[in-house]
């Protein structure tokens, strides 16, 4: 039973930078891939970037929308994963969420197991 929380997310300024952070609890022997998903008002739930947690090579896959500005990475030790974004943009207010599942990597939030209660971002221009 894996539980997570994120932290890290606030106002920002448009070209600003955020560092969010996810930490795990509960094992995490049996996550093999985690995440980050963002919902904002009126807008379904959109796949942000994933990381293969252990094993994998640490492969990562991210959305069109943020591929080079933002990046995912984890700390074993820490149990905690990260997205740092850079270049953020106003599109990108939003409560982030963080997700772990025991397969690959998915891009669909319905595929994953367990959530985090989010963190919300406000980017302003």
């Amino acid at each position: 039973q894996v539980q997570l929380v994120e932290s890290g997310g606030g106002p920002v300024q448009a070209g600003g930078s955020l560092r969010l952070s996810c930490a795990a609890s509960g094992g995490t022997f049996s996550s093999y891939a985690m995440g980050w998903f963002r919902q904002a008002p009126g807008k379904e739930r959109e796949f942000v970037a994933a990381i293969i947690w252990r094993g994998g090579g640490g492969v990562t896959r991210y959305a069109d929308s943020v591929k080079g500005r933002f990046t995912i990475s984890r700390d074993y030790a820490k149990n905690t994963v990260y997205l740092q974004m850079d270049s953020l943009k106003p599109e990108d207010t939003a409560v982030y969420h963080c997700t772990t599942r025991p397969y690959g990597i998915s891009t669909y939030s319905g595929d994953y197991a367990y959530w985090g209660q989010g963190t919300q971002v406000t980017v302003s221009s």
